[in-house]
């Protein structure tokens, strides 16, 4: 039997992990996935950048109740952007506020309400581009808001993952003294 003195052991893994981190971070970082696989790169839909005022919360299940996309804090009046390059797929009323329907290719597309547009089905639209006026009553109660969703196919998505506003996780290596600071502590009482 070989034996090798824990030192060699933890700092042969402490270097591992942290080249593996290393490693991974410029994966991501080098090979990011282009916009329409989620990763960041559109344009916000209101300038300048909005606060978020009412956050994604799908529901369990597609029918389910949720909020399926986020609300933008805005002023009435305020001029709505294409976040993407796109075609427009409907504009229109659905009960009783104004839509617009962007179809961004790659199955993705937009939607925003309340928003009043003079574009026409079928319309394309650049990144950056007008599209139209929030106006009418949302669901943000007495202030004003967009709400804006995001389509892949037939499921909504986060849309604040297509403007990086969602920090991604990341796994770092524990440093020596915060892993030895945790072995020191008193372990829990066992169950009755």
């Amino acid at each position: 039997m070989i034996t090798v003195p824990f030192r060699r052991v933890r700092a042969h893994w402490t270097h591992r992990c942290t080249a593996t981190a290393g490693a991974l971070v410029l994966v991501a970082v080098l090979g990011a996935a282009p916009p329409a696989s989620g990763a960041p790169g559109w344009a916000w839909p209101l300038s300048p950048r909005p606060a978020v005022v009412g956050g994604w919360a799908p529901p369990e299940q597609r029918w389910g109740r949720g909020h399926r996309g986020v609300d933008l804090d805005a002023a009435a009046g305020a001029s709505v952007r294409s976040p993407e390059d796109g075609t427009v797929s409907f504009v229109g009323f659905v009960v009783d506020r104004p839509v617009l329907t962007l179809d961004h290719g790659n199955g993705l597309r937009s939607s925003f309400e309340p928003v009043e547009s003079t574009l026409v089905r079928g319309e394309r639209v650049r990144r950056g581009e007008v599209v139209g006026v929030l106006r009418g009553r949302g669901h943000c109660g007495a202030a004003p808001c967009l709400h804006w969703g995001v389509r892949r196919d037939r499921d909504y998505v986060n849309p604040l993952q297509f403007v990086g506003a969602l920090e991604p996780s990341v796994l770092l290596p524990v440093p020596d003294r915060l892993r030895a600071a945790a072995q020191r502590l008193p372990s829990p009482p066992s169950p009755p």
